[in-house]
């Protein structure tokens, strides 16, 4: 089980089972949201993702449209994006996994996007915008 919470530990989550997947995304919504050059993001079944303390401390911005951003509303924390048209995931923040989930990213999304300033210096498939998968 992974686990993970906010910067200021009101919010706590759990995990059940294993994530789908982990990825990079350089989209400008996601720089914008975690004032980094890009978002790291496990893929993670709607149905095995649990808020197990705080949920009254989570606060939600429509990014997209039916696209909802859930972050602490007390320390601003980005917690996890879920949307109508991918209900049955979410796509949780790395960065706030209190263990390693035992994968690594296995590509980068939305690299049309990306700051200039970045580089990427690995081999792992690139897509423009967000892959089929």
């Amino acid at each position: 089980m992974l686990s993970g919470s906010c910067l200021c530990g009101k919010i706590q989550y759990e995990i059940e089972g294993e994530p789908r997947w982990m990825y990079q995304c350089f989209c400008g919504k996601c720089r914008a949201a975690s004032g980094a050059s890009f978002a790291t993001n496990i893929i993670v079944d709607a149905d095995k993702f649990e808020i197990i303390q705080g949920k009254e401390e989570l606060s939600a911005f429509e990014s997209s449209p039916q696209k909802f951003r859930y972050f602490c509303s007390g320390c601003g924390s980005p917690i996890y994006s879920h949307g109508e048209k991918t209900k049955q995931i979410v796509s949780v923040r790395c960065g706030t996994l209190k263990h390693d989930p035992g994968m690594r990213p296995s590509y980068h999304a939305f690299v049309a996007s990306k700051a200039a300033w970045v580089d990427i210096h690995d081999d792992k498939p690139q897509f423009p915008d967000w892959p089929v998968r």
